[in-house]
């Protein structure tokens, strides 16, 4: 098995283990950031997991018509973060945890959850 395949799975593991345990005692609501060679995608789920209570992808025509046509992947990142954390305070959700699926704070993962910092929720 590729090594960093296997270095991002334990990552997985320890961090969503870690938010179910702060999940267990609060009821944390989660900021699940995937992302692909082209996109990335955000979901707001809730403590349960059975449910998604906001959603955000670089896919969205929402979020290409707000980016120019010359955008960083980074700066759709930005976009997705800015829209999520509007959608979620829509839904009623001010706190969330983040569970980046495994891959580092670095990047346009970062840029995504700072980006959702900056226009209002709490990760």
């Amino acid at each position: 098995m590729n090594k960093t395949r296997n270095a991002r799975h334990k990552r997985v593991r320890r961090t969503r283990e870690h938010i179910k345990r702060l999940g267990h005692e609060k009821g944390t609501v989660r900021l699940c950031v995937n992302r692909s060679a082209r996109n990335i995608y955000a979901q707001i789920i809730a403590p349960t997991g059975g449910k998604i209570l906001a959603s955000a992808s670089s896919l969205e025509k929402a979020i290409k018509d707000a980016a120019n046509a010359e955008e960083t992947k980074t700066d759709m990142a930005k976009l997705v973060g800015k829209f999520i954390a509007q959608r979620a305070k829509e839904a009623g959700v001010e706190a969330v945890a983040s569970d980046r699926s495994g891959y580092k704070y670095h990047g346009r993962v970062a840029a995504l959850i700072e980006s959702a910092r900056e226009h209002g929720l709490t990760v």
